[in-house]
């Protein structure tokens, strides 16, 4: 992480831990690309963050769209490498926050419709795959330097809950993805790492059926008496992107103030 300009590069920047994530980078001199995927109505949240960030002093390329689909990402990374090369830097963080996929049973229960084949790869490609094909493009760009990956995964991938199988096996495939990638993405200097927030009120667990009992459970689990915020996992995400973390490698750490060990 020599270069003196810094980048990180956050997918799914918009809200949560995306949007947690940037802010805190960029109060400690990171410069911010961020993908996001908003309709008309949310385009001012996202443009107000923006601006946010700009008023901290730092870069803000911000790229509207499906971080999934193979066309924009390949004009994106086109974009960045093109906006990047005047101003100077490399990326050392990634952030692969995306969070949307099916919630569905896998098999039928009553009149309810279980997930089907699409739905289901859709679900993959998402929240797993994509975590690949960002690295590889970006590193077959030139954009990487020395630094850190990180993905989040959820209990979900070893628990069972109601209607979470696809995004669950989503997110164990996404962690099988962190341990191969950090084994060879050590060659280039970089780490590669899961991140298992605690139970956080998010846009996307406001989605998942029950979500409310899931809530009261953490909060009475967690040693704090409270549940997990964005910002809790933003500002060890920007203490674990420092250089004297670079022998943390290919795990799933543990980010929710002791909430999984008192459950």
């Amino acid at each position: 992480m020599m270069d003196e300009r810094r980048w990180a590069l956050i997918l799914g920047v918009s809200s949560g831990f995306g949007a947690a994530t940037a802010r805190r980078l960029a109060d400690d001199g990171w410069d911010i690309i961020g993908l996001h995927l908003d309709r008309r109505p949310t385009l001012p949240i996202v443009d107000e963050l923006a601006k946010e960030l700009q008023s901290k002093g730092r870069e803000v390329l911000f790229f509207n769209g499906n971080a999934a689909d193979d066309v924009h990402r390949t004009e994106t990374i086109a974009t960045m490498a093109e906006k990047l090369t005047p101003l100077g830097g490399k990326i050392n963080f990634m952030l692969h926050s995306l969070a949307f996929g099916t919630l569905a049973n896998l098999v039928p229960i009553g009149d309810d419709t279980p997930v089907s084949r699409k739905q289901l790869e859709m679900t993959m490609d998402v929240m797993a795959n994509s975590l690949v094909y960002w690295t590889q493009d970006v590193l077959a760009a030139g954009l990487f330097g020395p630094g850190r990956i990180f993905a989040m995964t959820s209990e979900g991938s070893e628990t069972a809950w109601p209607m979470y199988g696809p995004v669950a096996a989503a997110k164990a495939a996404m962690e099988s993805y962190v341990r191969q990638l950090g084994k060879e993405m050590a060659r280039h200097h970089i780490t590669v790492n899961a991140i298992m927030a605690g139970v956080t009120d998010t846009p996307a667990l406001q989605k998942i059926p029950g979500s409310e009992h899931l809530m009261a459970k953490a909060k009475k689990n967690n040693p704090y008496q409270r549940i997990t915020r964005p910002d809790d996992v933003a500002q060890a995400l920007v203490e674990l992107a420092r250089p004297g973390t670079h022998w943390i490698n290919s795990n799933v750490i543990r980010i929710d103030g002791g909430e999984s060990s008192s459950a």
